[in-house]
């Protein structure tokens, strides 16, 4: 597996958070089978004017949100090493901002929005209801399979 980081947003990202995303990134491929085809995914960290944009033109969304994926690959079928999945682009200040608002760390937010991220990247998505509660599902098992939970008064709440 090879993951490409790119920081276009002033905050500095350490090597630590890198990792830890490499790690979520691995477990999601790792969870269906698909660590083993040393695929390319890209990680781009960007600001909220960057990140707004992109959710004006690729989904006529003129708001910023969390995290995009753009995948690369409309089929598994055939899946070679080194195939590129896709592109995840993360804002880092949205990420900052739920983790207050969920009232968990920064650390569990930056690893959720990733798993969610490379799900879709693998075609899984949540415009309907049974889509949703199967992604939701996987998300819970994946972060599970990482031993991170959701903080007491999260799941008290269901926020996610």
């Amino acid at each position: 597996m090879s993951i490409y980081f790119d920081n276009r947003q002033e905050e500095v990202i350490d090597s630590k958070t890198n990792e830890l995303i490499e790690t979520a990134i691995f477990e999601v491929l790792n969870y269906f089978d698909l660590d083993k085809y040393g695929l390319e995914i890209s990680v781009s960290y960007v600001d909220e004017e960057e990140i707004k944009n992109l959710n004006s033109t690729y989904r006529d969304k003129n708001q910023i949100t969390d995290v995009l994926s753009f995948p690369m690959l409309e089929s598994f079928d055939n899946l070679k090493n080194g195939d590129m999945l896709g592109d995840v682009v993360l804002c880092v200040k949205r990420a900052k901002e739920q983790a207050r608002e969920f009232n968990h760390s920064f650390t569990r937010e930056i690893i959720y929005l990733t798993v969610h991220s490379i799900l879709h990247l693998l075609g899984y998505d949540h415009i309907d209801e049974i889509d949703k509660k199967e992604m939701r599902l996987l998300e819970k098992t994946i972060m599970k399979n990482l031993s991170i939970f959701k903080a007491k008064e999260e799941t008290q709440n269901e926020k996610r």
